[in-house]
């Protein structure tokens, strides 16, 4: 098992160099950055924006934006919309965001600081890269965290259930919601509430946005938690549905693959109640795989499931902020949080596997290699 854990772990780094890579290739072809979008909003007349730019001043954009000022040279400019701004002032904004050196060593340099955990600072923020993705982690572990233990406390009973009534009509129009449940995409459903229940066309239950009333500091403690859920409500049922759907169905799955075997025959031939059969036999065992998959489920509900869901119901966590700052070009935060997600989600592929041959010794991950 050693040998298995340090081969998955020395797989880990190209594997992280690759994603990184492929990335930052596709980056470098994408229309649009970070100069780009600082100079259309010069142009656009937007005198103060490099006041969100670490580092930048609205005395230098005031400069930069003068049309047919000294040194002007439309012609060299290889930015769109750079007519009319002064040379000096562009090569001032490449160096500011670092891109006055070759894209081979911004690329080195990226991963030597990765390497170090230096994300360095955003953009547009004048904030460090790792204090924004701690400031989002509490919405998105609370999504994550309450979404995966829904998830098991619904899927769990109602996939014994099916199994135990195979076939009958219970089975059957519990099936056809399921499927409906995995088909209807999370952020159509989340649309749906919020038109029902969410002030959109019918009533006004549940709040549109954010994580917290305005009030929350003032409220007691009771009136905290009742306030923390009540805002989560409908966020977690829109992104429940289709994990719902998919453990309900590998819990049955589960279940009657072991109800089928000669043990359980043998025990009930011995006169086992019921109950005694399923619960003392047949639930250890099924539950297995569905235990030994609740790291890897938890990590994909973390990080997978939430951006449609938090840009639609305004919660500030990591996948608004991601998508945030892919549409304003913001580049240390989009390769810091891809990074930290391809290292997370590698690390728990392996703690998932690991959790297999802990719940069932008789899984060999190393034997099966060779």
């Amino acid at each position: 098992m050693a040998t298995y854990i340090l081969r998955r772990v020395l797989l880990m780094v190209p594997t992280i160099l690759g994603i990184l890579l492929v990335s930052f290739v596709v980056i470098q072809f994408a229309p649009g950055g970070p100069v780009e979008r600082v100079i259309a909003q010069l142009m656009g007349d937007d005198v103060n924006a490099l006041s969100r730019v670490s580092g930048g001043g609205s005395e230098v954009a005031r400069q930069g934006v003068q049309p047919g000022g000294a040194g002007a040279d439309p012609v060299s400019s290889k930015y769109r919309g750079a007519q009319g701004l002064d040379p000096k002032f562009i090569k001032e904004l490449e160096v500011q965001f670092g891109f006055d050196k070759p894209a081979h060593e911004r690329f080195l340099l990226m991963i030597w600081n990765f390497i170090r955990f230096d994300f360095g600072k955003s953009y547009f923020r004048d904030t460090k890269v790792i204090d924004l993705v701690i400031e989002k982690l509490p919405v998105s572990i609370s999504l994550g965290l309450w979404m995966t233990l829904l998830t098991y406390l619904i899927s769990i009973p109602l996939g014994i259930r099916k199994a135990v009534m195979d076939g009958s009509r219970f089975d059957t129009w519990t099936s056809a919601v399921i499927i409906v449940g995995y088909a209807v995409p999370g952020f159509l459903f989340a649309i749906l509430l919020i038109v029902l229940f969410a002030g959109g066309s019918f009533f006004s239950i549940f709040p549109l946005r954010g994580l917290t009333s305005d009030n929350f500091a003032m409220l007691p403690w009771y009136g905290k938690v009742i306030d923390y859920f009540w805002h989560l409500t409908l966020p977690l049922i829109s992104m429940a549905l289709g994990a719902f759907a998919t453990m309900t169905v590998l819990t049955k799955n589960s279940f009657l693959d072991e109800i089928r075997k000669q043990y359980v025959v043998t025990a009930r031939m011995k006169g086992l109640p019921e109950s005694r059969v399923l619960y003392g036999h047949v639930f250890r065992n099924a539950m297995l795989i569905v235990i030994a998959g609740f790291p890897g489920a938890f990590i994909g509900a973390f990080f997978s499931g939430a951006l449609l869901i938090e840009t639609i119901f305004s919660l500030d966590g990591l996948g608004l902020l991601g998508f945030e700052s892919i549409i304003n070009r913001d580049y240390p935060v989009v390769f810091a949080t891809l990074y930290i997600f391809s290292l997370v989600g590698l690390i728990v592929g392996l703690i998932s596997d690991l959790t297999y041959t802990w719940v069932d010794p008789r899984i060999d991950f190393e034997t099966r290699e060779t």
